[in-house]
Formats: structure tokens, sequence, C-alpha cells
């Protein structure tokens, strides 16, 4: 269903802005019934959101673990031993 993308120059719009396209009062009622039956509209931009924010707290977590001394040395003991291991 397009709606119409004039403003009236009134605050009503008439059948006239509408054009041969013009909801009836049950179909505006029925898109509205429609849109509210749905509890889980909208769950899964919540969903998305939420878990973008742990992902976001998880990295920030990880990158003051990684920046500590004694992590990086570990860390890097790793990489030479399997470096050095290898020839």
């Amino acid at each position: 269903m397009s709606y119409p993308t004039t403003t009236p120059s009134h605050s009503l719009v008439s059948a006239e802005d509408w054009g041969e396209e013009a909801p009836t009062a049950p179909a505006l009622i029925g898109e509205l019934v429609t849109s509210l039956d749905d509890p889980e509209a909208g769950a899964t931009t919540a969903e998305y959101g939420i878990v973008m924010l742990a992902a976001v707290g998880f990295a920030g977590l990880l990158v003051v673990i990684l920046k500590s001394d004694e992590v990086r040395e570990l860390l890097l003991g790793i990489v030479r031993n399997a470096l050095s291991t290898g020839a």
C-alpha cells in the first residue's frame, strides 16, 4: 500500500489526496491490528543490538588483557617456541 507523498495544505487528508488507492477504514484498522498481533516484531533488531554490545565489551576486555606485559610475554614465548621447533 502506498501513501501520498505530498502534504495537503490542511491537517485532514481527503480521499482526493490518496487517489484511486485510498484505503478504507477497515483496511487501515486491519493493518494496525496485524502489526499489533506479532509480539515478536522488532525482537530481531533488539537481539542484534544486545549481541553487538556484548561483542564490543568482549573485544574491549581482550584488548585490556592482551596489553598486559605478562600475557604479551606468554604469547611471545609460545610463538618463539613454535617457530624454533619447526627448523
